[in-house]
């Protein structure tokens, strides 16, 4: 059963279990099942998906229930009238803060304009032997994507050198390995937390929060970060 967050006669939201396609794609292949029918299953109605997370991103997830409602949220997305807010762990220790202005290739190759924000949340430093260093270093930080572009947090933090821990496509493949290897981990440690955006029908201010899973807090427990503000 999908958690369900939040739900009125327009609108519901879901916490997205990482490893759940939203729907078929073109560019993300098949699989057994996805997000819009197994919630369409759960509720007994037809459920519209206003954005898309990564399959392998967990955290909210939101749908409209008529497709008037999806063409007005659809609109906001655009319009970028919707606030989303995730929070990562970063190889390295990043900047405390900083804008991430950086244009990305689509999946058609075609270049668009992309921008993050991010701020640092906590560091951790651990012993564990890394190439020639005797430790490694992390840290959790919230991300806040101004535009949606495919991939872009992963793609962005990477640019940066610092990238997503266990993300495979953008990461860093020989952390990944070590991880897997030390502490049987290869969780990608992206979570959409939380999405702020106005009710199109009220216009009332709406706040989605979505709780970590224990893959994600396993990890903040070895790297020892407080994560009870996200549980």
């Amino acid at each position: 059963m999908l958690e369900i967050l939040y739900r009125d006669e327009h609108l519901i939201g879901i916490n997205k279990p990482s490893g759940l396609l939203v729907h078929k794609s073109f560019y993300t292949g098949e699989a057994d099942t996805y997000a819009i029918q197994e919630l369409r299953n759960q509720i007994g109605q037809k459920v519209y998906p206003v954005h898309r997370l990564d399959r392998k991103t967990s955290g909210v997830l939101l749908f409209t229930l008529d497709k008037e409602t999806l063409r007005i949220m659809s609109d906001r997305f655009a319009a970028k009238e919707v606030e989303k807010k995730y929070i990562a762990i970063l190889r390295g220790w990043a900047k405390e803060e900083e804008t991430i202005d950086y244009d990305l290739i689509n999946e058609n190759e075609v270049k668009q304009n992309a921008i993050t924000y991010y701020h640092r949340l906590q560091t951790s430093e651990i012993d564990l032997p890394f190439l020639k260093h005797q430790t490694s270093r992390y840290c959790l930080v919230e991300a806040i994507p101004e535009t949606g572009r495919f991939h872009q947090l992963r793609k962005h933090f990477k640019h940066i050198l610092h990238p997503i821990l266990g993300c495979r496509k953008h990461g860093c493949n020989k952390q990944n390995k070590l991880w897997l290897q030390t502490f049987g981990i290869n969780k990608m440690t992206l979570h959409a937390h939380q999405l702020i955006f106005n009710h199109p029908i009220s216009n009332e201010r709406i706040t989605v929060n979505a709780t970590l899973d224990d893959e994600f807090k396993r990890v903040g427990d070895i790297l020892k970060f407080d994560l009870s503000a996200y549980s």
